[in-house]
């Protein structure tokens, strides 16, 4: 943000974190078909670690003789005007690089690794109990995340240089992951073997397992473009995906104005991530029990309204900020600064129900489908949808951008702000045909077990 500015988001993660995951997705599905969960686990961990720790001890420290020199960057730039927001890119490649793997471990160890897993062992019955509880406990991390960052950024006090700070950091990702492997490890060997906590558990113990599809990646998107269900849970990753990230890059522009220095700038993000736990803590504690009380439909109509209310407020503001100056000058405070207080509540509290509302139900809806959809069909629409929802986003806004020549994001947010409400709307409508489709799916099932039953 700080070496290139917040214009470079579109086409960074339409231009590089979207292909990349096209990428992982497809050596996944191979490797889903090669190795077992236990072993893809392991595989998929270790090489965002490995790459992490490849950062800091050998390409941040060689960042400027491996980079292109800051003028280089300004020449190109000021030579090809409608295509000045992409030479950064590749300028600090290596920043790209760490941004892209950073994107992705959210989209393939949470939201995919993480949950596949959690899918695998919950039985039904039990969801609805304790999956707002994961939630609840995971998020704390980032209380205790922010907290880390803070104490990483004063390891050099006022000094402006990042070394230190970055070398903290990757420590503290690489030990978290190490722990991470081993609670998965110990798991496997001492908790999935019982029959009391796990279903599978007599095939685990006797080493057999049900034979898995071998299906390309071709194939298994033929499969799951078939399945309406699994559409409409794309539908709504898409929805979330695309306006968090065009509202997450109005949010980022006016942090980099305000907090042009790195450390500055890490610094509230370390504050940011510390409020952000701490509101997601007490959302899940006090809506924890939304989803069984209201049902499945209402629980996941809350995230688009936040988004939705939120969003209005924060452009209601943004487009009338000059005609604020004078109550902001009584309040002693500027219009810059009280957007960035404005977009950041924004930014917590969607962010606040997307991990305490709309990740449960989403999880909770694949629960009813087939093993096949489970495993590829929550690949494709986790990692895949997920990241071209925010690719989506790169490209109408890099788009615009391009085509009016704009070097502010300010010049195209009222293009934007039509768009993403659009957005929402359309998500309340794939929640309300998703509702009628779950419910179904799980009265087939338990018609089914009847059957099997009897």
């Amino acid at each position: 943000m700080t070496q290139a500015g917040a214009e470079v988001l579109p086409f960074l993660k339409g231009g590089v974190v979207f292909p990349v995951s096209l990428l992982f997705v497809a050596v996944y599905a191979k490797l889903a078909n090669l190795v077992s969960k236990e072993r893809l686990y392991y595989i998929v961990v270790g090489f965002f670690l490995t790459f992490f720790l490849l950062f800091a001890i050998v390409l941040y420290p060689a960042r400027d003789i491996i980079q292109m020199s800051p003028e280089t960057i300004a020449s190109l730039k000021v030579s090809f005007p409608r295509l000045q927001h992409i030479f950064p890119i590749f300028g600090v490649w290596i920043y790209t690089a760490f941004y892209t793997f950073a994107e992705l471990w959210g989209a393939v160890v949470l939201n995919l690794c993480f949950w596949q897993f959690a899918n695998e062992i919950t039985r039904t019955s039990e969801a609805k109990r304790f999956y707002s509880m994961f939630g609840f406990i995971g998020h704390t991390a980032l209380i205790f995340a922010g907290l880390s960052v803070g104490q990483n950024c004063s390891i050099r006090g006022i000094n402006t240089s990042c070394d230190d700070y970055i070398n903290a950091t990757v420590f503290s990702v690489v030990v978290a992951g190490g722990i991470v492997l081993g609670i998965y490890y110990w798991m496997n060997r001492e908790v999935l073997t019982d029959p009391r906590y796990y279903d599978g558990a007599d095939q685990k113990q006797s080493g057999t397992s049900q034979k898995k599809p071998k299906l390309s990646l071709v194939e298994s998107f033929r499969y799951i473009l078939k399945s309406p269900y699994l559409g409409l849970i794309a539908a709504l990753v898409f929805s979330y995906s695309f306006s968090m990230n065009l509202l997450g890059l109005m949010w980022k522009k006016q942090l980099s104005l305000q907090y042009p220095d790195p450390l500055d700038y890490i610094r509230f993000m370390s504050s940011f991530s510390i409020y952000t736990g701490l509101v997601t803590v007490i959302v899940i504690f006090f809506f924890k029990g939304l989803v069984n009380r209201f049902g499945w439909r209402r629980g996941a109509m809350a995230t688009p309204l936040i988004l939705f209310l939120t969003a209005v407020l924060f452009f209601l503001f943004l487009f009338t900020q000059k005609d604020l100056e004078p109550t902001m000058a009584l309040l002693g405070t500027t219009p810059l600064m009280m957007a960035v207080i404005i977009s950041t509540v924004q930014q917590i509290l969607s962010k606040s129900a997307k991990y305490s509302l709309f990740d449960p139900t989403k999880e909770m809806s694949y629960i009813p489908l087939d093993q096949e959809l489970k495993v590829k069909g929550k690949a494709a629409v986790d990692v895949t949808v997920h990241q071209l929802g925010k690719a989506a986003g790169g490209y109408v806004s890099g788009g615009l951008l391009i085509i009016l020549a704009a070097a502010d994001l300010m010049t195209v947010s009222p293009w934007l702000a039509v768009i993403i409400l659009t957005t929402i709307i359309l998500w309340f409508l794939a929640v309300k045909t998703l509702s009628r489709f779950y419910h179904a799916q799980l009265a087939k099932n338990s018609n089914d077990e009847k059957i099997k039953t009897c």
